[in-house]
């Protein structure tokens, strides 16, 4: 494995850095190390501070308004980005549906919606998960049925990632019954913003809104929205899910993450001692943190074979569960540090209109809560396991 980074690289890394310096505002950092979520114009403003440089869409060929880059400069943005506290980018819009529509959509849908992506004029949200399906996608029920030069879509998303912000989704639709499950799976692009599709708020066990239940009744939808041809979504989906699935190690926040846990380990604790005098919990600490540089060597050898030309295997279920299980454990060790008395749920009730929780352990707990669906979507990590056993020890 050889993953020297050469003077381009090293380049590249440095101007990040700079540009983060400098361009960052610090209230999103803030937040984002806090947990605290973004407004939409504030993820709208980070995008347009990006988009000269094409950072926006860091997946994205020159040709398409992105930077060209390839899995080495990707994860050097990754990295730095991560680290600096900078705001995620509108993942499902700009690094799922956009490389999408680069390969698989025709000419006319790369031109009306890759633009409109890049603007942030459109926003994107995935419709894969239904009630009846939610690892097993090939158990989906949602309908599409032809009629003329459109489809009458019927059915129900479920877990719909910031689907009360967004006013697009693409969604796996069943066209036909016939055959094997996946062989009747369609890829179909929904306007949200028409009669007969309602968004229904779930609030998560951090008490923050982020989630959605999405309700499509009998939606008319041009056939020109299907992408790729009518029962070969599946073949889009794993493309899909494997650039997911390569991010999930979150190498740069799970370092921002571990650098605010190691800083907290070093201060002082309520005994007037440094909580590194605690032998078992630096111990945790160390562990954790040894956990996360194996992960990045995980993670370099993953980039290794894509540099060398090979698509990204059964290793990046490791990466996925991985990543998703340190952040678990780095934000749990930062709520244990942060010994706010009186801390209670962020659901609860205020007291005599007072939090009795401090604002930055009130979004601590948020953050804690929230990082629990990590190992759950996206492929749970128990399917993750199933694909490790398989594809990897030959079980």
């Amino acid at each position: 494995m050889d993953l020297s980074i050469d003077e381009k690289g090293k380049a590249l890394r440095e101007e990040i850095r700079d540009f983060l310096a400098k361009r960052l505002p610090p209230e999103y950092v803030r937040k984002t190390l806090a947990g605290e979520k973004l407004t939409k114009e504030e993820h709208i403003h980070w995008h347009s501070l990006l988009r000269p440089k094409g950072w926006n869409v860091p997946l994205w060929p020159q040709e398409h308004g992105g930077p060209g880059w390839g899995p080495m400069e990707r994860f050097i943005w990754e990295e730095e980005s991560g680290l600096a506290g900078a705001p995620r980018l509108n993942h499902v819009s700009q690094d799922l549906l956009g490389p999408v529509l680069i390969e698989f959509g025709t000419p006319e849908q790369k031109a009306e919606l890759l633009p409109r992506i890049l603007s942030s004029e459109d926003w994107w949200c995935q419709g894969f998960s239904e009630p009846q399906a939610g690892s097993d996608l090939a158990n989906l029920q949602m309908r599409a049925v032809r009629d003329g030069d459109d489809y009458i879509v019927t059915g129900t998303k479920l877990w719909t990632s910031y689907a009360h912000v967004a006013n697009k989704i693409f969604c796996l639709v069943r066209t036909s019954a016939d055959g094997p499950k996946q062989a009747g799976i369609s890829f179909l692009l929904v306007d949200m913003e028409q009669p007969g599709v309602t968004i229904s708020p779930i609030y998560t066990l951090g008490g923050m809104l982020s989630v959605n239940e999405v309700q499509i009744d009998e939606v008319r939808v041009p056939a020109t929205n299907l992408v790729g041809r009518e029962g070969g979504a599946w073949d889009i989906t794993k493309f899909l899910l494997g650039n997911e699935r390569l991010m999930g190690a979150w190498i740069g926040v799970n370092m921002a993450f571990a650098r605010q846990v190691r800083e907290r380990l070093e201060q002082l604790g309520p005994n007037g001692r440094k909580r590194s005098e605690d032998a078992a919990l630096a111990q945790r600490v160390a562990e954790a943190e040894t956990d996360l540089l194996a992960l990045r060597y995980t993670t370099y050898r993953v980039l290794a074979d894509e540099l060398s030309g090979k698509a990204p295997g059964p290793e990046v279920s490791v990466i996925k569960v991985r990543g998703g299980e340190i952040m678990q454990t780095l934000t749990e060790l930062l709520m244990e540090m942060a010994e706010a008395e009186g801390m209670v749920h962020p659901l609860s009730v205020p007291h005599d209109g007072l939090s009795v929780v401090p604002f930055e352990h009130e979004h601590m707990a948020q953050q804690f809560f929230d990082r629990r669906k990590l190992t759950i979507y996206g492929g749970s990590s128990e399917i993750q396991r199933n694909i490790i056993a398989r594809r990897l020890l030959n079980v």
